[in-house]
């Protein structure tokens, strides 16, 4: 996975061939296809193990705050801040929707971001820093908007100016939800 991780983002799918894959890996075509039915089954488990890390971060990183607001501000900065590095954007946004096709990449990526957009905006509420509304369609919209801005980002020809344009909508977002 790691030699595919590493082709993927240098080239992209489409550009990366499963022997330059075995052969930086050290291991055989028999191997590659043991673990994996074919390259979309190594791709998808190498965007999963993107999804996992971004997760673990931004976790970690809203665990620090105090304010369940802030949590839920610093995970949205923190995924715009990721959104900027070019590995994450070449295949998570750029490569995935279209390697996997948009249904099962917006399942992956729901199974992953949803479950912490809930967790955040389920916190503010219950502490009164939000105000009170379904919370899992709310989370939905929310984490459409914040899946559109990572687009943007890893679509544009420069990420950080596009990611400095996107902060502010974000947080006016964000903002409109508190009480």
């Amino acid at each position: 996975m790691t030699a595919a991780r590493h082709l993927f983002n240098e080239r992209g799918y489409a550009n990366a061939g499963t022997e330059e894959i075995v052969r930086q890996a050290g291991v055989t075509r028999g191997a590659l296809y043991h673990h994996f039915a074919d390259k979309k089954d190594l791709f998808r488990a190498v965007y999963e193990q993107i999804e996992e890390e971004v997760v673990a971060e931004i976790a970690g990183r809203m665990a620090g705050a105090t304010d369940p607001y802030e949590a839920l501000k610093t995970g949205t900065l923190t995924l715009l801040d990721i959104c900027t590095d070019p590995a994450m954007a070449r295949i998570a946004l750029i490569d995935a929707p279209s390697v996997l096709g948009w249904a099962e990449w917006r399942e992956i990526d729901l199974r992953y971001g949803l479950g912490l957009v809930i967790a955040g905006l389920q916190g503010g509420m219950d502490t009164g820093v939000l105000r009170p509304q379904p919370v899992r369609p709310l989370a939905h919209v929310l984490l459409g908007a914040m899946s559109e801005a990572g687009m943007m980002i890893a679509n544009a020809e420069d990420p950080a100016f596009a990611r400095a344009e996107v902060e502010a909508p974000l947080m006016a977002l964000l903002d409109g939800l508190r009480l």
